[in-house]
């Protein structure tokens, strides 16, 4: 009996210890980027009722906080400029420090596997310019990636386990290749540190992302829900299961400062472009809710062209972008490959996306990086003229050259293949007329780039590929 009693003394004794010393949630941890020049958020666990006291060493004030009864704490960071490395040391009587910490810009990253795809590529999948990253990876290139597991709940989470990575030689290649070209231009143009945290899984479906209390307050009609009473994993898909990616990889992070969001999504979803147009909205207003900040940017990727993918998934994202405030998107028309859904070219998305937030945010606004997207048509005898929204005084290109890919459809609604060309100054260069199609002499609808695979002719003065349209209903 006294051996019983001394066993569960030493126990309660371990437990409390354990209880006792200061944790931070796992998303803070060695090698991590704060986001600079604001008030950041942290929290974690130590002893109930007790203090906290948060010392850095970028200044010599200190942070006191106070648990609560089950040993949570919280706490704001005044950031400074960029720079690092720092340490933040966290006291309740036992100390905790966090080393080569540094300050500067954060960008949360998600969505299916174009966003997953690692910079090392995938078997018989390889990222262009892997090598070379590889090559001039090292502690002079500040860039930083926080990689979560994949980690599907029925229940939203308090916690996910983190990992961040340096830009070493041998940790580069873990990368998300998108999020480390985003990462790598915004570090050579504004000279300062980022940090992407990679949240993504591929296949999965932006359902999958969004809370709960979102689902059920506005589609309950649209997705089956069942899964919220019954907790019960049966054989669905775990990447497709309405909010389950959300209560494990999304909950655990929201309030960790952020500049914005970067999203790379929407094949899963190709089965259903119309309902998209609602849904990527309303995942953007849920996370904006969030993390308490309605004017975070949000900018994404339109699925490239791939045998498979369809266009009236493309146009469904371009039209989003008119529904979301501080929002851009990066198109990729141009950078598909017909036999693989991942394009080896992941620089040129992540450079789009990098340019998207270096003009809005950044301060580069002298250029224009919007991708051209289709806005009013107007019919006339025997041709079509289409408007087009996010371009430049420049206008369109190319000018005074037939473009391909365009066609008209008449009353029977049979679409045949059309001339198109820029038109002049009287339109500002910002319109286009589509004609010269014997088929078609009363035209009633057109459509640019709508097939599974499709010639890219049209963009603005600065090289961005203009959207796929119709000018029919989704």
């Amino acid at each position: 009996m006294k051996k019983t009693v001394l066993l569960i003394a030493a126990l309660l004794l371990g437990m409390a210890t354990m209880v006792a010393k200061v944790t931070p949630a796992p998303i803070f941890a060695d090698d991590m980027v704060l986001q600079q020049k604001t008030d950041v958020a942290l929290w974690g666990t130590a002893k109930p009722d007790s203090k906290v006291v948060i010392t850095t060493t970028w200044s010599k004030s200190k942070t006191v906080t106070n648990t609560d009864a089950d040993g949570k704490w919280s706490a704001k960071l005044a950031t400074p400029e960029a720079g690092g490395p720092y340490e933040i040391t966290f006291n309740d009587g036992e100390k905790l420090t966090l080393k080569n910490v540094l300050i500067g810009e954060v960008w949360f990253c998600s969505g299916q596997s174009n966003m997953e795809m690692p910079m090392k590529g995938w078997n018989t999948q390889p990222v262009e310019g892997y090598v070379d990253a590889v090559m001039t990876a090292g502690p002079q290139v500040l860039i930083r990636a926080c990689k979560i597991p994949q980690s599907p709940a029925y229940e939203p989470q308090a916690n996910v386990e983190a990992t961040w990575y340096e830009n070493t030689p041998a940790e580069v290649g873990e990368f998300s290749a998108v999020a480390y070209f985003f990462a790598k231009r915004l570090n050579e143009i504004l000279g300062v540190p980022v940090g992407v945290i990679d949240v993504s899984w591929g296949g999965s479906r932006i359902e999958a992302w969004m809370s709960p209390e979102l689902l059920a307050t506005k589609y309950a009609d649209k997705f089956d829900l069942s899964h919220f009473e019954t907790k019960d994993k049966g054989t669905r898909g775990t990447r497709h299961t309405p909010a389950l990616l959300y209560n494990g990889m999304i909950n655990p992070l929201i309030g960790y400062t952020i500049k914005g969001f970067l999203w790379y999504q929407g094949c899963s979803n190709a089965y259903n472009p119309r309902l998209y147009v609602d849904l990527q909205p309303s995942f953007v207003k849920m996370l904006r809710e969030k993390w308490g900040n309605e004017n975070l940017p949000f900018y994404f990727t339109q699925i490239a062209q791939y045998k498979t993918n369809i266009p009236q998934m493309m146009w469904a994202q371009a039209l989003t972008v008119d529904l979301i405030p501080h929002c851009g998107m990066a198109a990729t028309h141009d950078v598909g490959e017909y036999n693989c859904i991942h394009p080896a070219k992941k620089k040129e998305v992540g450079d789009r996306l990098a340019n998207l937030a270096l003009s809005n945010d950044y301060g580069f606004n002298n250029v224009d990086v919007n991708t051209p997207i289709a806005s009013r048509f107007e019919f006339k005898e025997n041709e079509a003229i289409v408007y087009f929204d996010k371009v430049s005084k420049l206008g369109l290109s190319p000018r005074d050259k037939d473009l391909d890919g365009f066609e008209l459809a008449g009353e029977d609604g049979v679409f045949y293949p059309a001339k198109a060309i820029v038109l002049r100054k009287e339109y500002d260069y910002k319109a286009i007329k589509v004609y010269q199609c014997p088929q078609v002499t009363k035209p009633v609808a057109v459509r640019y780039a709508w097939s599974r695979w499709s010639p890219s002719t049209l963009y603005n003065c600065y090289g961005i590929p203009a959207s796929p349209f119709t000018s029919q209903e989704l």
